[in-house]
Protein backbone atom coordinates (compact mmCIF):
# COMPACT_ATOMS: atom_id res chain seq x y z
CA UNK A 1 0.00 0.00 0.00
CA UNK A 2 1.28 3.47 -0.84
CA UNK A 3 2.31 5.60 2.10
CA UNK A 4 0.77 9.03 2.70
CA UNK A 5 3.45 10.92 0.79
CA UNK A 6 2.93 8.69 -2.23
CA UNK A 7 -0.83 9.27 -2.03
CA UNK A 8 -0.33 13.04 -1.95
CA UNK A 9 2.04 12.90 -4.88
CA UNK A 10 -0.30 10.79 -6.97
CA UNK A 11 -3.17 13.12 -6.15
CA UNK A 12 -1.13 16.08 -7.35
CA UNK A 13 -0.11 14.79 -10.74
CA UNK A 14 -2.68 12.22 -11.83
CA UNK A 15 -4.19 13.12 -15.20
CA UNK A 16 -7.79 14.27 -15.23
CA UNK A 17 -8.91 12.35 -18.33
CA UNK A 18 -11.93 10.70 -16.63
CA UNK A 19 -13.38 14.11 -15.87
CA UNK A 20 -13.20 14.93 -19.56
CA UNK A 21 -15.16 11.90 -20.69
CA UNK A 22 -17.78 12.88 -23.21
CA UNK A 23 -15.88 15.90 -24.48
CA UNK A 24 -12.25 15.46 -25.52
CA UNK A 25 -9.34 13.44 -24.24
CA UNK A 26 -7.02 15.35 -21.94
CA UNK A 27 -3.87 16.51 -23.73
CA UNK A 28 -0.52 15.10 -22.71
CA UNK A 29 1.09 16.79 -19.72
CA UNK A 30 2.86 19.86 -20.99
CA UNK A 31 6.61 20.30 -21.35
CA UNK A 32 8.74 22.80 -23.22
CA UNK A 33 7.99 26.31 -24.53
CA UNK A 34 4.38 27.48 -24.67
CA UNK A 35 2.46 30.13 -26.57
CA UNK A 36 3.09 33.68 -25.42
CA UNK A 37 -0.46 34.92 -26.05
CA UNK A 38 -3.22 34.44 -25.32
CA UNK A 39 -2.28 32.88 -22.00
CA UNK A 40 -4.06 30.32 -19.87
CA UNK A 41 -4.49 31.12 -16.19
CA UNK A 42 -5.19 28.16 -13.91
CA UNK A 43 -8.03 29.51 -11.78
CA UNK A 44 -7.19 28.55 -8.18
CA UNK A 45 -4.98 25.96 -9.85
CA UNK A 46 -6.80 23.19 -11.67
CA UNK A 47 -9.83 23.60 -9.45
CA UNK A 48 -12.04 21.66 -11.82
CA UNK A 49 -10.07 18.54 -10.92
CA UNK A 50 -8.66 19.04 -7.41
CA UNK A 51 -9.79 20.96 -4.31
CA UNK A 52 -8.96 24.60 -5.00
CA UNK A 53 -5.92 26.39 -3.62
CA UNK A 54 -3.91 23.30 -2.83
CA UNK A 55 -0.42 22.52 -4.05
CA UNK A 56 -1.95 19.54 -5.84
CA UNK A 57 -4.29 21.84 -7.74
CA UNK A 58 -1.51 24.28 -8.67
CA UNK A 59 0.83 21.52 -9.79
CA UNK A 60 -1.78 19.85 -11.95
CA UNK A 61 -2.58 23.19 -13.61
CA UNK A 62 1.07 23.69 -14.54
CA UNK A 63 1.39 20.13 -15.84
CA UNK A 64 -1.71 20.61 -17.96
CA UNK A 65 -0.05 23.57 -19.65
CA UNK A 66 -1.31 26.60 -17.74
CA UNK A 67 0.95 29.60 -18.20
CA UNK A 68 0.02 30.96 -14.76
CA UNK A 69 -1.27 29.55 -11.49
CA UNK A 70 -3.49 31.71 -9.32
CA UNK A 71 -3.16 31.77 -5.51
CA UNK A 72 -5.70 33.89 -3.64
CA UNK A 73 -4.03 35.36 -0.56
CA UNK A 74 -5.37 35.89 2.95
CA UNK A 75 -3.54 36.40 6.26
CA UNK A 76 -3.20 34.28 9.39
CA UNK A 77 -3.19 35.58 12.95
CA UNK A 78 0.62 35.57 12.87
CA UNK A 79 0.62 37.50 9.56
CA UNK A 80 1.55 34.71 7.18
CA UNK A 81 0.01 34.70 3.71
CA UNK A 82 -1.90 31.50 2.94
CA UNK A 83 -3.92 30.48 -0.07
CA UNK A 84 -7.70 30.49 0.36
CA UNK A 85 -10.40 32.04 -1.79
CA UNK A 86 -11.83 33.86 1.24
CA UNK A 87 -10.78 34.48 4.85
CA UNK A 88 -13.78 32.33 5.83
CA UNK A 89 -12.60 28.71 5.63
CA UNK A 90 -15.65 26.70 6.69
CA UNK A 91 -16.43 25.74 3.10
CA UNK A 92 -12.91 24.90 1.94
CA UNK A 93 -11.39 23.10 4.95
CA UNK A 94 -12.47 20.50 7.49
CA UNK A 95 -12.40 23.04 10.33
CA UNK A 96 -16.03 22.21 11.26
CA UNK A 97 -14.87 18.71 12.17
CA UNK A 98 -12.36 20.02 14.70
CA UNK A 99 -14.08 20.43 18.07
CA UNK A 100 -11.08 22.30 19.44
CA UNK A 101 -11.93 25.18 17.09
CA UNK A 102 -15.70 25.22 17.58
CA UNK A 103 -15.49 28.33 19.78
CA UNK A 104 -13.86 30.34 17.01
CA UNK A 105 -16.92 30.33 14.80
CA UNK A 106 -18.20 33.89 14.59
CA UNK A 107 -19.97 36.45 12.44
CA UNK A 108 -18.10 39.35 10.88
CA UNK A 109 -18.92 42.19 8.51
CA UNK A 110 -16.80 41.34 5.47
CA UNK A 111 -16.76 44.30 3.11
CA UNK A 112 -20.24 45.25 4.24
CA UNK A 113 -21.67 41.71 4.12
CA UNK A 114 -22.48 39.65 7.22
CA UNK A 115 -20.57 36.34 7.05
CA UNK A 116 -20.57 33.55 9.63
CA UNK A 117 -17.86 30.92 9.90
CA UNK A 118 -14.21 30.45 10.75
CA UNK A 119 -11.69 33.07 9.65
CA UNK A 120 -7.99 32.77 8.92
CA UNK A 121 -7.12 35.79 11.05
CA UNK A 122 -8.14 33.78 14.14
CA UNK A 123 -5.67 30.97 13.41
CA UNK A 124 -1.91 30.82 13.56
CA UNK A 125 -0.18 29.06 10.72
CA UNK A 126 0.58 26.13 13.01
CA UNK A 127 -3.11 25.78 13.80
CA UNK A 128 -4.10 25.99 10.13
CA UNK A 129 -1.63 23.19 9.45
CA UNK A 130 -3.87 20.85 11.45
CA UNK A 131 -6.68 21.38 8.91
CA UNK A 132 -7.12 19.81 5.50
CA UNK A 133 -8.68 21.15 2.32
CA UNK A 134 -12.06 19.96 1.07
CA UNK A 135 -13.91 20.50 -2.20
CA UNK A 136 -15.88 23.76 -2.19
CA UNK A 137 -18.51 22.55 -4.70
CA UNK A 138 -19.05 18.89 -3.78
CA UNK A 139 -22.45 18.64 -5.48
CA UNK A 140 -20.98 19.95 -8.74
CA UNK A 141 -17.56 18.28 -8.65
CA UNK A 142 -18.17 15.01 -6.89
CA UNK A 143 -14.91 13.51 -8.23
CA UNK A 144 -12.95 16.18 -6.39
CA UNK A 145 -14.28 14.94 -3.06
CA UNK A 146 -12.02 11.91 -3.49
CA UNK A 147 -9.20 14.21 -2.39
CA UNK A 148 -10.95 15.70 0.65
CA UNK A 149 -8.69 15.56 3.68
CA UNK A 150 -5.44 14.89 1.80
CA UNK A 151 -3.96 18.34 1.28
CA UNK A 152 -3.04 21.09 3.75
CA UNK A 153 -3.57 24.82 3.31
CA UNK A 154 -0.44 26.08 1.51
CA UNK A 155 1.47 29.27 2.16
CA UNK A 156 2.33 31.74 -0.58
CA UNK A 157 5.97 30.91 0.08
CA UNK A 158 5.27 27.26 -0.75
CA UNK A 159 3.53 28.22 -3.98
CA UNK A 160 6.58 30.18 -5.13
CA UNK A 161 8.83 27.26 -4.22
CA UNK A 162 6.58 24.95 -6.24
CA UNK A 163 6.67 27.38 -9.15
CA UNK A 164 10.46 27.29 -9.11
CA UNK A 165 10.65 23.50 -9.04
CA UNK A 166 8.09 23.04 -11.80
CA UNK A 167 9.70 25.68 -14.01
CA UNK A 168 12.94 23.72 -13.92
CA UNK A 169 11.28 20.36 -14.44
CA UNK A 170 8.96 21.42 -17.27
CA UNK A 171 11.52 23.61 -19.01
CA UNK A 172 9.30 26.69 -19.09
CA UNK A 173 8.70 29.59 -16.76
CA UNK A 174 5.53 28.98 -14.74
CA UNK A 175 3.86 32.28 -13.90
CA UNK A 176 2.04 33.24 -10.72
CA UNK A 177 -0.86 35.68 -10.44
CA UNK A 178 -1.66 36.19 -6.75
CA UNK A 179 -4.84 37.99 -5.78
CA UNK A 180 -5.11 40.05 -2.61
CA UNK A 181 -8.43 39.08 -1.03
CA UNK A 182 -10.29 41.79 0.90
CA UNK A 183 -7.20 43.96 1.47
CA UNK A 184 -9.16 46.71 3.26
CA UNK A 185 -10.64 44.15 5.66
CA UNK A 186 -7.24 42.76 6.56
CA UNK A 187 -5.63 46.19 6.83
CA UNK A 188 -8.21 47.17 9.43
CA UNK A 189 -7.23 44.08 11.42
CA UNK A 190 -3.58 45.17 11.39
CA UNK A 191 -2.73 42.36 8.94
CA UNK A 192 -2.05 44.20 5.69
CA UNK A 193 -1.53 41.93 2.71
CA UNK A 194 0.81 44.17 0.75
CA UNK A 195 3.86 44.00 3.03
CA UNK A 196 4.25 40.20 3.23
CA UNK A 197 3.27 39.85 -0.45
CA UNK A 198 5.97 42.19 -1.69
CA UNK A 199 8.51 40.85 0.81
CA UNK A 200 7.95 37.27 -0.37
CA UNK A 201 8.17 38.20 -4.06
CA UNK A 202 11.43 40.04 -3.44
CA UNK A 203 12.84 37.15 -1.45
CA UNK A 204 12.34 35.00 -4.55
CA UNK A 205 13.68 37.76 -6.83
CA UNK A 206 10.36 38.02 -8.61
CA UNK A 207 9.60 41.73 -8.12
CA UNK A 208 11.19 42.84 -11.37
CA UNK A 209 10.12 43.83 -14.83
CA UNK A 210 9.98 40.80 -17.04
CA UNK A 211 9.13 38.43 -14.21
CA UNK A 212 6.18 36.23 -15.02
CA UNK A 213 4.10 37.70 -12.18
CA UNK A 214 0.89 39.67 -11.99
CA UNK A 215 -0.75 40.96 -8.82
CA UNK A 216 -4.51 41.29 -9.01
CA UNK A 217 -7.17 42.90 -6.86
CA UNK A 218 -10.81 43.95 -6.97
CA UNK A 219 -9.82 47.13 -5.07
CA UNK A 220 -8.26 49.88 -7.14
CA UNK A 221 -6.93 51.55 -3.97
CA UNK A 222 -4.97 48.40 -3.15
CA UNK A 223 -3.30 48.46 -6.56
CA UNK A 224 -2.47 52.15 -6.19
CA UNK A 225 -0.73 51.41 -2.90
CA UNK A 226 1.30 48.65 -4.51
CA UNK A 227 2.24 50.93 -7.41
CA UNK A 228 2.89 54.18 -5.56
CA UNK A 229 3.98 53.18 -2.07
CA UNK A 230 5.62 49.80 -2.60
CA UNK A 231 6.75 50.61 -6.13
CA UNK A 232 6.39 47.04 -7.32
CA UNK A 233 7.89 46.28 -10.70
CA UNK A 234 5.58 43.41 -11.66
CA UNK A 235 2.37 43.77 -13.62
CA UNK A 236 -0.84 44.79 -11.85
CA UNK A 237 -4.35 43.83 -12.94
CA UNK A 238 -7.62 45.37 -11.80
CA UNK A 239 -10.43 42.87 -11.42
CA UNK A 240 -13.98 43.99 -12.11
CA UNK A 241 -17.45 42.63 -11.55
CA UNK A 242 -20.47 42.80 -13.81
CA UNK A 243 -22.25 44.90 -11.17
CA UNK A 244 -21.37 47.05 -8.16
CA UNK A 245 -17.95 48.46 -7.42
CA UNK A 246 -14.87 48.08 -5.23
CA UNK A 247 -15.43 48.13 -1.48
CA UNK A 248 -15.37 51.62 0.04
CA UNK A 249 -14.89 53.18 -3.40
CA UNK A 250 -17.30 55.79 -4.83
CA UNK A 251 -16.73 54.59 -8.40
CA UNK A 252 -18.51 51.59 -9.87
CA UNK A 253 -16.81 48.94 -11.97
CA UNK A 254 -18.78 50.21 -14.96
CA UNK A 255 -17.26 53.67 -14.48
CA UNK A 256 -13.76 52.21 -14.31
CA UNK A 257 -14.36 50.45 -17.64
CA UNK A 258 -15.35 53.51 -19.65
CA UNK A 259 -12.66 54.74 -22.10
CA UNK A 260 -11.82 57.55 -19.65
CA UNK A 261 -11.76 55.15 -16.71
CA UNK A 262 -9.49 52.74 -18.55
CA UNK A 263 -7.11 55.55 -19.44
CA UNK A 264 -6.88 56.51 -15.77
CA UNK A 265 -6.34 52.88 -14.76
CA UNK A 266 -3.46 52.60 -17.23
CA UNK A 267 -1.46 55.05 -15.12
CA UNK A 268 -1.01 52.40 -12.42
CA UNK A 269 -2.11 49.00 -13.74
CA UNK A 270 -1.14 46.90 -16.75
CA UNK A 271 -4.35 45.00 -17.33
CA UNK A 272 -7.94 44.34 -16.36
CA UNK A 273 -9.63 41.11 -15.38
CA UNK A 274 -13.35 41.52 -16.10
CA UNK A 275 -16.22 39.11 -15.57
CA UNK A 276 -16.49 37.33 -18.92
CA UNK A 277 -20.03 38.66 -19.29
CA UNK A 278 -18.50 42.12 -19.61
CA UNK A 279 -16.73 40.92 -22.75
CA UNK A 280 -19.66 39.01 -24.27
CA UNK A 281 -22.91 39.49 -22.35
CA UNK A 282 -25.74 37.00 -22.34
CA UNK A 283 -29.09 37.64 -23.92
CA UNK A 284 -32.34 37.59 -21.98
CA UNK A 285 -32.72 33.89 -22.77
CA UNK A 286 -29.21 33.19 -21.36
CA UNK A 287 -27.71 32.53 -24.79
CA UNK A 288 -24.43 34.18 -25.71
CA UNK A 289 -24.84 37.68 -27.05
CA UNK A 290 -22.74 40.13 -29.03
CA UNK A 291 -19.25 41.25 -27.90
CA UNK A 292 -19.00 44.65 -26.25
CA UNK A 293 -16.33 47.21 -27.04
CA UNK A 294 -14.36 46.36 -23.89
CA UNK A 295 -11.54 44.45 -25.60
CA UNK A 296 -11.03 47.26 -28.10
CA UNK A 297 -11.24 49.95 -25.42
CA UNK A 298 -8.81 48.16 -23.09
CA UNK A 299 -6.26 47.70 -25.83
CA UNK A 300 -6.67 51.33 -26.88
CA UNK A 301 -5.72 52.28 -23.31
CA UNK A 302 -2.66 50.01 -23.47
CA UNK A 303 -4.15 47.43 -21.10
CA UNK A 304 -4.29 43.65 -21.44
CA UNK A 305 -7.63 41.99 -20.80
CA UNK A 306 -7.99 38.60 -19.11
CA UNK A 307 -11.61 37.65 -18.30
CA UNK A 308 -12.82 35.14 -15.73
CA UNK A 309 -14.08 32.43 -15.09
CA UNK A 310 -14.41 29.70 -17.71
CA UNK A 311 -15.85 26.42 -16.43
CA UNK A 312 -16.90 23.32 -18.30
CA UNK A 313 -20.11 22.40 -16.49
CA UNK A 314 -23.45 23.26 -18.13
CA UNK A 315 -24.62 25.48 -15.29
CA UNK A 316 -21.74 27.88 -15.92
CA UNK A 317 -22.17 27.99 -19.71
CA UNK A 318 -24.45 30.10 -21.91
CA UNK A 319 -27.70 28.27 -22.67
CA UNK A 320 -26.74 27.62 -26.29
CA UNK A 321 -23.49 25.95 -25.22
CA UNK A 322 -25.07 23.46 -22.82
CA UNK A 323 -25.41 19.76 -23.65
CA UNK A 324 -28.29 17.85 -22.07
CA UNK A 325 -30.24 18.72 -18.95
CA UNK A 326 -27.72 17.77 -16.22
CA UNK A 327 -26.35 21.05 -14.81
CA UNK A 328 -23.15 19.30 -13.68
CA UNK A 329 -22.42 17.57 -17.01
CA UNK A 330 -19.90 19.07 -19.39
CA UNK A 331 -21.19 21.26 -22.18
CA UNK A 332 -19.50 22.89 -25.18
CA UNK A 333 -16.81 24.54 -23.08
CA UNK A 334 -14.22 24.41 -25.86
CA UNK A 335 -16.51 26.21 -28.27
CA UNK A 336 -17.28 28.88 -25.67
CA UNK A 337 -13.61 29.55 -25.01
CA UNK A 338 -12.80 29.68 -28.72
CA UNK A 339 -15.55 32.27 -29.18
CA UNK A 340 -14.09 34.45 -26.44
CA UNK A 341 -10.48 33.99 -27.58
CA UNK A 342 -11.44 35.24 -31.03
CA UNK A 343 -12.56 38.57 -29.55
CA UNK A 344 -8.86 39.35 -29.00
CA UNK A 345 -8.60 38.79 -25.24
CA UNK A 346 -5.07 38.31 -23.94
CA UNK A 347 -5.85 35.26 -21.83
CA UNK A 348 -8.50 33.61 -19.72
CA UNK A 349 -9.02 32.19 -16.26
CA UNK A 350 -10.29 28.63 -16.32
CA UNK A 351 -10.98 25.90 -13.77
CA UNK A 352 -9.94 23.29 -16.36
CA UNK A 353 -6.58 24.44 -17.76
CA UNK A 354 -6.32 21.57 -20.24
CA UNK A 355 -9.49 22.80 -21.92
CA UNK A 356 -8.03 26.31 -22.06
CA UNK A 357 -4.81 25.05 -23.66
CA UNK A 358 -6.73 23.06 -26.28
CA UNK A 359 -9.13 25.93 -26.99
CA UNK A 360 -6.22 28.30 -27.55
CA UNK A 361 -4.76 25.91 -30.10
CA UNK A 362 -8.06 25.53 -31.94
CA UNK A 363 -8.72 29.29 -31.92
CA UNK A 364 -5.52 30.06 -33.84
Amino acid sequence: MADRRQVLRMGAVAAAAPALAGTVAAPALAHGPKHKEPEVFGHRGASGYRPEHTLASYELAARMGADYIEPDLVATKDHVLVCRHEPEIGGTTDVARHPEFAGRRKTVLLDGVSVTGWFTEDFTLAELRTLRAIERLPAVRQENTLYDGLFPVPTFEEVLELRGRLSKELGRDIGVIPETKHPTYFRRLGLDLETPLVRTLRKHRLDRRGAKVWIQSFEAANLKVLHQQYRVQVNLVFLTGAAGGPFNDPKTYAQYLTPAGLKELSSYVDGIGPDKNQVIPRNADATLGTPTALVRDAHAAGLKIIPYTFRAENQFLPADYRVGADPNAYGRAIDEQITFLRTGIDGLFTDQPDIGVLSRTLAD
